[in-house]
């Protein structure tokens, strides 16, 4: 594995360490970045790696955080990105840290990382992120019409073909039938299934289990 695979934003990010350390580190963040959607334990290992050697760079403790958070280690996740935020100043983690605190059971700190300041710093897919996890906060407080109002505020009816329009359309129609709307959330599925070419939601599952 060469240092050399990984993308060269990254590599930039490394500039301000010593060329040899920045040669490892660079190979552990490959194979973090190689491992983190078939075996995030082993990627998260890799990312510890390259913190050991390079702690205060935030392109590092964002790997950390990022592997953690697909391993399931919530909490490490949350504090990784944390650290990374506070190097970088970057905001683009928002919704997965919402996310963490969600997942340690904590909705409505997830609720206060949905802020204008961060809305404007992310993507349309960052948005749609967002926007998922907050709706699931509010679903998890009991709120699942003020879920529903919040996800229909998104292009649900996107022509994009990229990833977060299944994802929104998943998200809405599983809130759909936590509504007790049935009949609307097998359509939503149907639409999920029409844009989820690869496989990303269990969709099919849904309306399978649904008919």
């Amino acid at each position: 594995m060469s240092a050399k695979d990984l993308d060269r934003y990254a590599r930039d990010q490394l500039q301000n360490l010593p060329a040899k350390l920045a040669d490892r580190v660079a190979r552990h963040l490959v194979m973090a970045g190689l491992l983190v959607a078939t075996d995030p334990e082993t990627a998260y290992k890799h990312a510890l790696a390259a913190r050991a050697r390079a702690q205060r760079n935030g392109l590092v403790r964002e790997a950390c955080g990022e592997t953690a958070y697909a391993a399931g280690k919530f909490a490490e996740a949350l504090s990784e990105l944390r650290a990374a935020r506070r190097m970088n100043g970057q905001l683009l983690y928002a919704p997965m840290m919402a996310d963490c605190e969600r997942a340690m059971g904590r909705p409505e700190k997830a609720l206060a990382y949905d802020t204008p300041d961060i809305r404007a710093a992310l993507d349309d897919a960052g948005g749609v992120e967002l926007t998922i996890v907050v709706a699931g906060a509010r679903r998890d407080l009991g709120q699942v019409d003020a879920a529903l109002r919040l996800l229909e505020t998104e292009s649900l009816n996107s022509k994009n073909r990229s990833e977060w329009v299944a994802r929104l359309r998943y998200a809405y129609a599983d809130t759909l039938l936590a509504a007790g709307r049935q009949e609307e959330a097998v359509e939503w599925f149907h639409r999920v299934v029409a844009v989820d070419g690869n496989k990303i939601t269990d969709a099919e599952e849904r309306l399978s289990a649904l008919s």
